[in-house]
């Protein structure tokens, strides 16, 4: 946990920020310890958190200075209401069989044209590691998955080793992705008003 606090942050903020509207609303999605949250609150942005862990809420609540919300992935149930979703190494502890509907959640908890910056272990499909299963993402797996989303268009995506020192092997898929806007509704031509004696 305190190797997390000193990773530095800022060129992952950098892609993800200027993408986003002064004062946005964000929702940190799998929040841990609320060191991204309270940047992002430090900037003059109105931040959501949650993360399924009550240790970590209780934690992320004393760091940000708000509720933070105990929740799983798989209970997000906010409708078109973010300018920016960030799921920093969080997504990892969704079963793959799980992802496609949580990406949907996410993709309606975004406003039209919001971004979500999504950060996930690079590999291909599930594993297990001292007892615990996690999902990792390649970019083939990061097509597939926004096949079955639909909704999200893939703005950038891009490879990064580790930011903690001493794990710099370890690769990371990193994806910005966009919410497309809904079509917009088909002008209706009026029938002509019927006139009695008309054929």
């Amino acid at each position: 946990f305190d190797e997390t606090l000193r990773v530095d942050m800022m060129p992952l903020y950098g892609r993800f920020l200027p993408m986003l509207p002064d004062e946005a609303a964000i929702l940190d999605a799998g929040c841990g310890s609320g060191r991204d949250a309270l940047c992002f609150a430090r900037r003059s942005h109105r931040v959501t958190a949650f993360d399924a862990t009550p240790s970590l809420v209780s934690l992320a609540e004393r760091h940000l200075g708000q509720l933070v919300q105990c929740l799983r992935f798989q209970d997000v149930n906010w409708h078109n209401q973010f300018d920016g979703i960030w799921a920093c190494a969080s997504l990892l502890h969704v079963p793959a069989a799980e992802l496609a509907g949580v990406m949907r959640r996410l993709r309606n908890a975004l406003r039209p044209r919001g971004i979500l910056y999504a950060f996930c272990k690079y590999g291909k499909g599930e594993r297990e590691h001292r007892g615990r299963r996690f999902t990792d993402l390649d970019e083939p797996g990061l097509a597939a998955l926004l096949e079955q989303t639909r909704g999200l268009e893939e703005r950038d995506t891009w490879i990064t080793s580790v930011l903690r020192p001493g794990r710099e092997s370890e690769r990371w898929l990193n994806t910005l992705l966009r919410r497309t806007a809904p079509p917009a509704p088909r002008a209706v031509t009026p029938a002509p008003a019927y006139r009695p004696g008309s054929p």
